[in-house]
C-alpha cells in the first residue's frame, strides 16, 4: 500500500517513521560493505576526521544521546577500530590505524548512499527534504 492511502496518512509520526524505516534499509545496504551500521560508520569518520574528538562533541554531531554515543564507541572498541584515552575527566576517541585504512570504503559507502536516495528522490528534491528536515529537527523540543 502506498503511504498516502494509509489511514494516518496525515499524521506526522506515521510518515516520518514510514520514511526513516526506508532510508534506514537503503542506508544499512550501502553501509554493508564496511560491515558497520551508518551510526557507527559516521562516528567512526568524525575520530578519523578529528583524532580524540569527545563524546560530548559526537553527541552534539550526531544529534544521539551520552548512553548511545558509548554504546556505539565500546562496539567500535571490540571491532579494534577505535581507543578511548582518558586524561582526567576527559575521554577522548582516536582512530586505529586499522580504521583510518577503512576510510577511502566509509567515503565511498557515504557516496554510494547519496547516490542511492538521489537517484530514487531525485537530487533537487533530496536537498529540499533534508534541509527542510533540519529545520523542523532545530525547531522541536529535545
Amino acid at each position: 500500500m502506498k503511504a498516502a492511502n494509509s489511514k494516518y496518512c496525515q499524521c506526522l509520526y506515521f510518515s516520518s517513521n514510514a520514511l526513516a524505516r526506508k532510508i534506514e534499509k537503503l542506508a544499512n545496504d550501502s553501509w554493508k560493505k564496511v560491515g558497520l551500521t551508518p551510526s557507527h560508520a559516521y562516528l567512526l569518520m568524525l575520530a578519523i576526521e578529528e583524532p580524540g574528538i569527545q563524546p560530548s562533541v559526537l553527541v552534539k554531531q550526531l544529534l544521539l544521546t551520552p548512553s548511545t554515543i558509548t554504546r556505539l564507541i565500546e562496539k567500535l572498541e571490540e571491532k579494534k577500530l577505535v581507543v578511548r584515552t582518558t586524561e582526567g575527566k576527559l575521554t577522548n576517541v582516536y582512530p586505529t590505524p586499522k580504521a583510518r585504512a577503512l576510510l577511502p570504503d566509509l567515503k565511498d559507502c557515504l557516496n554510494h548512499f547519496y547516490q542511492n536516495y538521489s537517484a530514487i528522490i531525485g537530487k533537487e528534491e533530496s536537498a529540499r527534504l533534508v534541509a527542510s528536515m533540519n529545520r523542523l529537527v532545530d525547531k522541536l523540543p529535545t
